[in-house]
């Protein structure tokens, strides 16, 4: 019988603090005294420097910015002011509300990391004064290094990709969200104020409703659209070229890449001469005796246009859809498909039974990735488009606008609505994340992985 370790009881926080040595208790006011006292020189200066740095920067600006965050500055429109003691007006510019909550936010994220280093370093003391405690080796400052780059290796690793996800993800997507709850537009371009759930009133029940739902609704339709196009002919085309009767196949695999090996900002700029009216589709057109073709222009149909960003979508994204299914093709149970064959499948039951199935299957995370995709597809609409042809209906978007290029509108247009467009930049979000949960619930991957 082995008989079992005793380990000691981790000690807690207040045990640590009620019989901690003098050096234990200073480090709950001081970070990292006692990591000094045992000689981890590295480790208590760099709690202590930090906690110092923290406190002096609250003090000169950390205060102010957490302060000013609660109304984004007090003076909101230019003043003018007679100053008693020169005797002359003064111009008071209104506080720059950008500037506020932008650093009202990195003061808080500043204040929450600060946090959780201060919980660091509690830990740390605790495992200093159980070592201590139970007579212990303690880590020497350079065992505490060689930790970094052993034990501790995915921390230091770590550190600089989470720093820069903090500084270029997190920050600007809390600052992005924080617009929606303020009146900041072209009204209010420097100094603007909260306004709570006003922003989201005007799109979902004010003046920006009339644009919002039909937008929302052609938006839907193109990302279902363009994905089941996409995926459909692509497995089509995969089929056709890894056929039996099709010599060459490298060849033409190689001809459908190209259209995805150009960069796509180049053939939807190419795509869009193509389909101009003066273009030579519809010089070819004339040529014939047809009357010439408003495609993508103010003049054209909302359903040719609409058609037409479906169709060229389906030119770009055909071949990517192609090279995944021939993967998938080339790798199917051929025992399966020659029993089928065996027992008088004809090829468009082999196909709906067998191969399809298994192709969609391994496809499905990627096509509902996809279908995200296009509900953000900014390029072809903006490139190809522009989101005409306009819509008297609509508040500064077309019949083609995405709500992602609408929301480019209201930024970079001339209403400059930039609180409403934070609030549909959190709509999309909760769009795409509802529908990506629910979709990968429902897929067969899921359920069986």
């Amino acid at each position: 019988m082995f008989k079992k370790k005793h380990v000691a009881p981790e000690a807690t926080f207040g045990e640590t603090f009620a019989k901690g040595d003098i050096a234990t208790k200073l480090s709950f006011f001081l970070m990292g005294v006692n990591a000094l006292k045992h000689k981890q020189w590295v480790k208590g200066l760099s709690f202590l420097v930090t906690e110092i740095v923290y406190f002096v920067w609250l003090v000169l600006s950390g205060i102010s910015a957490l302060s000013m965050l609660s109304n984004l500055g007090k003076i909101k429109k230019k003043q003018v002011v007679f100053d008693k003691a020169q005797g002359i007006y003064l111009t008071k510019q209104p506080d720059n509300s950008v500037l506020i909550l932008l650093f009202g936010i990195l003061a808080i994220l500043l204040t929450i990391g600060f946090i959780y280093l201060y919980y660091v370093n509690l830990k740390s003391n605790r495992n200093l004064y159980v070592l201590d405690r139970d007579h212990k080796h303690i880590p020497t400052n350079m065992e505490e290094l060689a930790s970094l780059l052993n034990t501790r290796l995915h921390s230091t690793l770590m550190f600089l990709p989470i720093l820069g996800i903090l500084l270029f993800t997190v920050l600007p997507t809390i600052f992005m969200i924080s617009m929606a709850f303020t009146n900041y537009d072209s009204h209010h371009s420097i100094g603007f104020s909260w306004t709570a759930f006003s922003a989201f009133g005007s799109v979902l029940s004010g003046d920006l409703a009339g644009t919002f739902f039909p937008v929302l609704g052609w938006t839907l339709i193109w990302a279902v659209a363009a994905t089941v196009t996409t995926f459909f002919f692509g497995v089509l085309l995969a089929l056709l070229i890894e056929s039996k009767g099709i010599k060459h196949k490298n060849f033409w695999r190689t001809i459908f890449v190209i259209t995805f090996a150009v960069p796509q900002f180049v053939s939807l700029l190419m795509m869009a001469q193509f389909l101009d009216l003066q273009g030579p589709l519809n010089s070819l057109l004339k040529m014939v005796g047809i009357h010439a073709i408003h495609f993508i222009d103010d003049q054209a149909s909302p359903l040719v246009a609409r058609i037409t960003v479906i169709v060229v979508n389906m030119w770009i994204g055909v071949p990517v859809s192609m090279l995944t299914s021939t993967a998938i093709i080339q790798n199917l149970p051929q025992d399966q498909i020659e029993a089928a064959k065996i027992d008088g499948a004809s090829a468009v039951q082999i196909f709906r039974y067998i191969t399809f199935p298994q192709i969609l299957f391994v496809m499905s995370p990627a096509l509902i990735q996809q279908f995200i995709g296009n509900i953000n597809n900014f390029n072809v609409i903006f490139l190809l488009t522009g989101g005409k042809p306009f819509n008297n209906n609509y508040n500064g978007a077309g019949s083609t606008d995405l709500l992602v290029t609408w929301l480019y509108k209201l930024v970079f247009g001339q209403q400059q609505r930039y609180n409403a467009s934070a609030v549909l930049g959190i709509l999309i979000f909760i769009i795409s994340a509802t529908v990506s949960l629910i979709a990968y619930r429902h897929t067969n991957a899921f359920k069986e992985g």
